[in-house]
């Protein structure tokens, strides 16, 4: 079985990256398997399926990153600056997966989302749920901002969702084009959306990140 120890964290490690760097639809278990440094029989005896594996390794990727929202969205710091750190975080993380992998590949979530919404309903299920908790992020910056007289939005919902559509989109084709320059100013779209001027706002350097295992 090799050692249950970390058997089970390095299947979720592998279906990770090979979904991420490839496909969920072309990621078979055999790959997965071979990756980890596991046999097959391990696989089966922690995870019922391929969906399910996936369902949990994205549930616990969720967690670390999680953890670096909660200092980049931190109470401590004036809001707009917590939503230009957001966009900073982008640019510096996939510039890091790109020196890693050779590519952009843009948010994880999303990624596999748009591959398998139709298809597999306990992946599509735990997607909107991180991405869900990822929008309440941005919607408590934006009620903070708008309640400091920063902004004007009494709807913290809608506009936290225009911000989290225009986002994805930008990592979507940085994805497409391999481009990773297309995340650098990323903010000022998200200011535009809430019509700020940018040449008003002072904001603290981004928040160091650390690539994933």
């Amino acid at each position: 079985m090799g050692r249950t120890s970390d058997a089970k964290v390095r299947l979720m490690d592998a279906v990770l990256e090979l979904i991420w760097t490839g496909s969920y639809g072309t990621t078979t278990i055999d790959q997965i398997c071979e990756k980890a440094g596991v046999k097959k029989g391990s696989f089966y005896y922690f995870f019922e399926s391929k969906s399910h594996l996936a369902a949990a390794a994205f549930d616990e990727s969720w967690k670390v990153n999680r953890g670096k929202l909660d200092g980049i969205f931190s109470a401590t710091l004036p809001p707009l600056d917590r939503l230009r750190r957001y966009c900073d975080y982008a640019y510096q993380f996939q510039s890091e997966i790109r020196g890693k992998y050779g590519k952009v590949l843009g948010c994880p979530q999303v990624s596999l989302g748009c591959e398998v919404c139709t298809q597999e309903d306990v992946l599509q299920q735990k997607i909107k749920q991180i991405l869900e908790q990822k929008r309440k992020y941005i919607e408590s910056a934006v009620r903070d901002a708008h309640a400091a007289g920063d902004i004007d939005a009494p709807d913290a919902e809608a506009k936290s969702k225009m911000i989290m559509a225009y986002y994805e989109g930008v990592l979507t084709q940085a994805r497409i084009q391999n481009d990773v320059e297309a995340l650098k100013d990323a903010y000022l779209g998200v200011f535009a959306i809430l019509g700020v001027r940018v040449c008003s706002i002072a904001t603290a350097p981004a928040a160091k990140v650390q690539q994933p295992a």
